[in-house]
């Protein structure tokens, strides 16, 4: 099933409208396989952002949002969801709040985020006044921005572009003084 999944990511990213057919030739198996695994072309792409979702959790996860340094957890986590936004774009796009286990993905994570930036708060690393749940959703304004515009960087590097624009922002060190 994994191999169907990763060249449906493939297929549909090159081609939103390719063909079930497409994508079991993509995946080197016939299309009565992918048939019998997914009973339609919705199915698959439904299955495909579960599985993308899923992965895009465990990426949160794999930063350790609630155990290590804030500033680290900050930028790990943001690597780790620009290399799964990279990776899986299409399906990420196709996650629907209407599935609930896409859904309850997505609430895990925006918990995580608000936990992480609450300890990124309370640790100076953002300001005490910071509104948290304003912050996590530039945070996700500016990662969907880095993963559909990377200008040839690797994760990393969009990584440190995203968290520097987070806490430094485009403004000067004194505004005041202009």
């Amino acid at each position: 099933m994994t191999a169907i999944l990763e060249a449906a990511e493939r297929t549909l990213s090159r081609d939103p409208a390719a063909t079930m057919e497409q994508i079991a030739e993509a995946a080197g198996v016939a299309r009565t396989t992918v048939h019998r695994r997914f009973a339609t072309r919705e199915a698959l792409i439904d299955a495909l952002a579960v599985w993308a979702t899923q992965r895009f959790a465990a990426a949160v996860d794999a930063a350790h949002p609630d155990t290590a340094p804030p500033l680290v957890a900050l930028y790990q986590t943001t690597a780790n969801v620009l290399g799964v936004k990279a990776g899986w774009g299409f399906a990420m796009s196709q996650a629907s709040s209407a599935n609930p286990e896409v859904a309850r993905l997505h609430s895990e994570v925006r918990d995580t985020c608000e936990r992480l930036f609450r300890r990124a708060r309370e640790a100076g690393v953002m300001r005490a006044d910071v509104d948290i749940p304003w912050t996590r959703r530039v945070y996700y304004a500016l990662i969907h921005q880095a993963a559909q515009n990377t200008d040839g960087m690797d994760a990393d590097a969009l990584a440190t572009l995203v968290v520097d624009t987070l806490l430094r922002g485009a403004g000067t060190p004194h505004p005041d003084r202009l």
